[in-house]
């Protein structure tokens, strides 16, 4: 275990918020991605008087890729690169914490990237980012964490954890400033995880974070925002896809099939199923005298579904490997709204259990590309109440 000794310093002025102000002092290990968001996390949990741990996993090789296949020789300024572990170092060194990466390289291929791969292929859209948080950095890092005897984990991600003693469960909440809310990412956190991570940034407007970033003299106060894939550069998942297979030895598989309509017409071929998602558009190879949009991806056939965007909208889903957070389980049916995607406003909703893991999500109104792979996530006002993989 780590001996970890530190001073308390002032600073000119600082933000307060209602996940620490009131904390006593303990010992914190801060997840630090090398954005503005965790580095503020760790300079005001430091300047509170908390002992403070930097931590960065090591998840991807940024160089293993490069120039395979036509991927990019050099990746700078996505998340988790190379860059971001020094200005995460150079953060550390300037509030005065220790720092150490965590390789997890490992762990992280197992766990999301040979899962993407395969959903992609077998015609589904998945979420890497939810995978990496339920698998490691509320799961290893949470591990690490207490191995240097660390009482808790924080984050830079905008959510909000409070305990319910009427119920007596730690509840997820979507956080003050709207637009940065990251509960639909979170939903896979579990109760003893939640018990021992703080967003301390949850009350707070981005605006808020960087002017303190300032007054921390933090140097990536202004820092911009990566909104790619951390192991996708440019986002072309395609080129990822072919790169990282010729790497391992293995080939594209082949995954044409047809173009058909929603009647069962057939009106051309497609190179594969893993260049298409829910909601396409552009790219699909034929023409007509309307446009036409990918309604379902068929993995077992292989057929790319395509029809009129009037046809994408569905009233009903179904949801499986779900986990509930505000309740220990569903018994019966549940008044929700419930999110699609990152971007997609909470829709209203009825939940109710159709399988032993599997719920049936049914929309007042019919809702826009609902896709196979992306998760639903079930909300009480702010309150997450949990979620699911849509099937």
């Amino acid at each position: 275990m780590l001996e970890l000794f530190f001073g308390i310093y002032k600073v000119k002025s600082f933000i307060y918020t209602a996940a620490t102000k009131t904390m006593p002092l303990r010992t914190i290990a801060v997840a630090m991605s090398g954005g503005v968001d965790s580095s503020t996390v760790a300079a005001m949990l430091r300047a509170q008087g908390h002992q403070v741990v930097g931590l960065t996993m090591q998840l991807w090789n940024q160089r293993r890729l490069a120039g395979h296949d036509g991927m990019p020789e050099a990746v700078q300024g996505r998340c988790c690169s190379l860059d971001d572990v020094y200005d995460a170092r150079r953060v550390a060194e300037t509030i005065g914490i220790p720092y150490y990466v965590v390789n997890h390289e490992e762990r992280f291929e197992r766990d999301v990237i040979r899962p993407f791969v395969a959903e992609y292929l077998s015609g589904r859209t998945p979420i890497p980012c939810s995978l990496c948080n339920n698998h490691l950095k509320f799961d290893q890092l949470l591990s690490v964490a207490e191995q240097i005897g660390a009482d808790a984990l924080a984050t830079g991600h905008y959510a909000r954890t409070q305990f319910d003693e009427s119920l007596g469960r730690w509840l997820l909440k979507r956080p003050a400033d709207r637009s940065k809310d990251q509960t639909y990412f979170l939903f896979g956190l579990t109760q003893d995880q939640l018990s021992r991570t703080l967003f301390p940034l949850g009350e707070m407007q981005k605006s808020e974070v960087r002017e303190l970033a300032r007054e921390h003299g933090l140097a990536l106060a202004d820092k911009q925002e990566s909104q790619e894939i951390c192991f996708v550069p440019g986002g072309d998942y395609k080129r990822f896809l072919d790169a990282y297979l010729a790497e391992r030895g293995d080939t594209l598989p082949d995954t044409g099939g047809e173009l058909v309509t929603s009647d069962g017409q057939v009106i051309g071929e497609h190179s594969g199923i893993h260049n298409f998602t829910v909601g396409q558009r552009k790219g699909l190879g034929v023409a007509t005298g309307s446009p036409l949009y990918v309604l379902q991806i068929k993995g077992e056939t292989q057929e790319v579904v395509v029809g009129r965007q009037e046809e994408l909208y569905s009233r009903s889903l179904r949801a499986h490997r779900v986990n509930f957070i505000a309740v220990p389980d569903l018994r019966e049916p549940m008044r929700v709204t419930v999110k699609i995607r990152h971007r997609h406003e909470p829709a209203a909703a009825l939940i109710e259990r159709s399988g032993e893991d599997e719920l049936l999500v049914t929309f007042d109104d019919a809702q826009r590309a609902i896709t196979p792979g992306q998760a639903a996530v079930f909300y009480d006002g702010d309150m997450v109440v949990g979620g699911g993989w849509i099937k």
